[in-house]
């Protein structure tokens, strides 16, 4: 009997039927079929959520069948993608067009459908999460009818599914709204934290995306600024050997020892993390945009991902360092901070309001809990809002008084699925 786990081995499930439709047809049929049967059906992508959002109780659905580029348009940059294709294989294929997408996340290992679905988002202070970039999308219900989504068509359905957390039904295929293909420059380099967050606006809104990592224990942070170049500058990507050493001897090699060494000398972790924050050097290279966005993430960690209204950011941060230096534990793992545009897709994180993010992260094998607790007790001064696809404890009376389009988002799951097909144990935790 197989059992399928998620990247971080924090969820599983063990006994369950797996189908692996080819075409929408035969996923309409799957999808059909189970909801007679009354089963509980979910569609599992790369696995690369921290929460249960993908966890299948009775019927998986495999959506390798349905991974590839469908049709693309250089002149309009409308590119429509079958649900199950992977970030890295769209990148790669988009390149292919001279296309490419506005903006993406850090990583580059999960399906478009569920990168979307769980509110994927990359840093800029004028772009959006990876949904904003959906102009249409095919979704399979719970009856087995294919409902094609826009911004005309089912605009409510639109609203709601494009940050669905999986529970309307399966996403069969997307059209994104894809730019030119661009290069951009990025300028890596760490400084003192205060000076960061002392100018974290003028850095957010002088560059077209930035972010910063901050080491705990650390009065330093790495930060990242990434510009379009102007006409006629070419790509200068980082040098082989140098982009090993920093990308992978350092970021991961390196990093899972420190980590392996922290978990068993716990008091060294600041002297290692001053050690870290100064190991990566400053550097500036030009590259195709997606290859400068995405990094190879191979240590295994949990994490937690909270938004919070950008305006607010520096103050969690604060408070945020002072709990760590207080609480008596120590922590290998960088905090990551980025940006957002307000956008108006119902359950995205920065519906409604410009966004700050944090993610604060901790090795597998050391305890997270108390570190997640305090976190989540400090975001929820600010009315923060979980990451879907990262660790938290937020359950629906909590969610409904931070999305003003809750209820909405609950009338169109019960029209769209009233029997329930799509529901699984996370979606009963922050449905209710």
């Amino acid at each position: 009997m197989s059992t399928w786990r998620n990247w971080a081995g924090t969820e599983s499930a063990t006994g369950v039927e797996v189908l692996q439709p080819t075409s929408v047809d035969e996923l309409a049929a799957a999808v059909k079929t189970a909801a007679e049967q009354g089963k509980k059906l979910k569609a599992v992508g790369a696995g690369h959520s921290f929460t249960g959002c993908s966890v299948p109780e009775q019927v998986m659905i495999r959506m390798e069948g349905l991974s590839s580029i469908l049709h693309a348009d250089k002149g309009s940059g409308l590119v429509t993608v079958g649900a199950g294709t992977g970030l890295r294989k769209l990148n790669a294929g988009l390149a292919a067009f001279d296309l490419a997408m506005a903006n993406l996340g850090d990583i580059d290992k999960q399906t478009i459908s569920g990168a979307v679905s769980t509110g994927t988002h990359g840093t800029g202070a004028r772009l959006g999460g990876l949904a904003t970039q959906i102009v249409g999308l095919d979704l399979v219900t719970a009856d087995g009818s294919v409902l094609h989504c826009s911004a005309e068509e089912n605009p409510d359905v639109f609203a709601a599914a494009r940050v669905s957390v999986g529970a309307l039904g399966v996403i069969s295929s997307l059209t994104l709204q894809c730019v030119p293909a661009f290069l951009l420059r990025a300028q890596e380099m760490p400084l003192p934290l205060g000076d960061v967050l002392q100018g974290f606006d003028e850095f957010v809104d002088g560059n077209d995306h930035f972010e910063f990592y901050w080491f705990p224990h650390t009065d330093i942070a790495l930060t990242k600024r990434n510009n379009r170049v102007a006409a006629g500058v070419e790509a200068s990507p980082v040098g082989r050997v140098r982009g090993w050493i920093d990308d992978e001897l350092l970021s991961n090699k390196v990093f899972e020892l420190t980590n392996r060494l922290a978990m068993r000398r716990p008091g060294l972790v600041p002297r290692i993390n001053g050690l870290a924050s100064r190991a990566l050097s400053a550097r500036e290279y030009v590259d195709a945009s997606y290859k400068v966005f995405c990094s190879e993430r191979n240590v295994v960690f949990r994490e937690s991902e909270y938004a919070v209204p950008r305006e607010h950011v520096v103050e969690v941060i604060r408070r945020l360092r002072d709990w760590i230096d207080s609480s008596g534990h120590h922590f290998p793992f960088p905090i990551e901070v980025r940006v957002a545009a307000a956008d108006d897709i119902w359950l995205s994180t920065a519906s409604g309001r410009d966004t700050a993010y944090v993610a604060i992260h901790q090795y597998h094998r050391l305890p997270h809990e108390p570190y997640f607790r305090a976190f989540e007790r400090i975001v929820a001064d600010y009315n923060g809002r979980p990451h879907w696809g990262k660790l938290h404890t937020l359950t629906a009376a909590d969610l409904r008084t931070r999305y003003p389009h809750f209820e909405d988002y609950l009338a169109v799951r019960d029209r769209l699925d009233p029997r329930r097909t799509f529901e699984n144990p996370y979606t009963r935790q922050i449905f209710g």
